[in-house]
């Protein structure tokens, strides 16, 4: 029998598919990501099911649409469905996760993991292994272990921990760790999960000087590109405090931070890829790097995720195992991270449940296999968000505007225009249209439909005042932010929760 692969899944949060310099971004240092690509097949249109943390994860996990998992916004994911970790672990893998994970509505659940390195995005968390780990290193004073939120969710910020202590730092260690003490009669699944690039975008020293602002490229912003905005862009805008005009110099000293962040990160791939080779099991080893969404990062005067459009929902997706991947090809038509499970299932000789709607990656790198589209949405009470994406196509349709849109994809091009509405184009519109309708009918989801038309509910529309709507996540209980100021001081900033 052959030997069966390790497998190690890398996942770089938030983190867009046009963030890896040899791949064409000349404004970024990704070395270890470039070998990757160099030694490993691209996916260059690659997409996420549903551009939210939890319903992407979950979709990766057990293989199929955000639809057909009930599971489409950050919201809890079904609890007794078996995930990809299990039927590894059932068949021998010695399974371990890194890092953010973010399964709904428990944490901490295992779902197939024999040991979690247990770290989420926010404070200083009880029963959080990194924050335990900073506590025990004397950071116990640290409230914002991954940066300030709230309104300074969107400012750059130095960190408040050096970098041999950051988080980056720390899933890269506890990989190595993992590595070094795993049972070697057995193969491994590794899942390292990075928090960053995420919001905040905040870096150590030196990583927050990596990049200089002003050599950093503008947001895209076509020409009448507010016409490509979804109600749900609008909304994000509002509540990410980032609706209120633009200051050109702050958008590029963000765009930096972003890609000091995931440079970052990069270094921390080096040094586990590179373990791979000193320790001879590099070439047996499938490595997937990707992500759970994009970030629109000011493109088209947005920020954030919750957007069919390309900077939030297409995603990194580089794929190295010498066995089935051929070195340094680049594959142009669409895949979806529904394809990680049943890849890893396959490179490890165990056939996929055929409730997956994922194909193996190795077939659609060799043509055997494709995807006619894929399916992109997001979901959040009653008017949901309905993308597809077809190779030269993309269709969405946003039920809080009851309105549709039709892009054209071009290579080396980012979406310009809504052809919908465009005579010319009727025909291509009704069969994108068509064709999902017909994908959520056969999988019998009907909540977005109504006979052959989309469901209608009344317009939404953000509150006219500008501060309505803004999120505040700050995460220090009220009554420890007073005991933090002197007499006769007090705070007005009042905690209230938050997404």
């Amino acid at each position: 029998m052959p030997t069966r692969p390790n497998i190690l899944l890398i996942m770089a949060e938030q983190t867009r598919w046009d963030t890896i310099a040899a791949l064409g971004n000349p404004f970024i240092q990704t070395p270890a990501i470039d070998r990757l690509v160099a030694e490993g097949t691209s996916f260059t249109s690659a997409y996420c099911t549903a551009p939210v943390c939890v319903a992407s994860r979950c979709s990766l996990v057990l293989g199929r649409y955000a639809h057909q998992t009930g599971c489409t916004a950050n919201s809890p994911m079904p609890q007794d469905e078996t995930s990809l970790m299990e039927m590894l672990n059932a068949e021998g893998y010695q399974t371990h996760g890194v890092g953010k994970m973010h399964f709904t509505p428990d944490s901490h659940k295992l779902w197939g993991f024999e040991s979690r390195d247990y770290a989420e995005e926010g404070g200083m968390r009880e029963g959080d292994d990194y924050c335990d780990y900073l506590k025990h290193n004397g950071f116990g004073h640290i409230h914002d272990a991954h940066g300030v939120r709230s309104e300074y969710y969107y400012i750059p910020q130095p960190s408040q921990l050096p970098a041999r202590f950051h988080n980056t730092q720390w899933v890269g260690d506890r990989s190595l760790e993992f590595l070094g003490r795993r049972d070697t009669d057995r193969p491994f699944f590794l899942w390292t999960s990075f928090i960053k690039p995420h919001p905040p975008f905040e870096n150590p020293t030196p990583w927050n000087r990596l990049y200089s602002p002003v050599e950093m490229p503008l947001p895209y912003m076509p020409q009448g590109y507010e016409d490509l905005l979804t109600y749900w862009n609008r909304i994000q805008n509002r509540y990410k405090y980032r609706d209120q005009g633009f200051d050109y110099n702050l958008l590029r000293l963000i765009r930096a931070a972003y890609y000091a962040a995931l440079s970052f990160v990069d270094y921390t791939i080096g040094r586990i890829v590179q373990h791979l080779a000193d320790t001879g099991q590099l070439e047996n080893t499938l490595i997937i790097y990707t992500a759970d969404h994009g970030e629109l990062l000011g493109d088209y005067g947005s920020f954030g995720k919750r957007s069919v459009l390309d900077p939030a929902a297409r995603i990194p997706m580089v794929v190295r195992y010498p066995e089935c991947f051929a070195a340094g090809a680049v594959h142009e038509g669409v895949v979806s991270n529904i394809d990680i499970a049943p890849t890893c299932l396959a490179a490890a000789g165990i056939g996929a449940p055929g409730s997956y709607s994922g194909l193996d990656m190795a077939d659609v790198g060799t043509g055997a296999t494709r995807h006619d589209g894929v399916i992109v949405q997001y979901d959040q009470g009653p008017v949901g968000l309905y993308g597809y994406v077809a190779d030269e196509w993309k269709y969405y349709y946003s039920a809080a505007d009851d309105r549709e849109w039709l892009l054209r994809r071009l290579p080396g091009v980012m979406e310009y225009r809504n052809l919908a509405g465009h005579q010319p184009y009727n025909g291509v519109l009704a069969d994108m249209r068509k064709r999902l309708m017909e994908a959520f009918r056969a999988d019998g989801y009907e909540a977005p439909l109504d006979g052959d038309g989309w469901r209608h509910y009344p317009p939404r529309d953000i509150p006219q005042s500008p501060d309505a709507g803004q999120l505040y996540q700050d995460g220090v209980p009220f009554d420890v932010l007073v005991s933090q100021f002197p007499e006769g001081y007090i705070p007005r900033c009042v905690p209230r929760g938050g997404m």
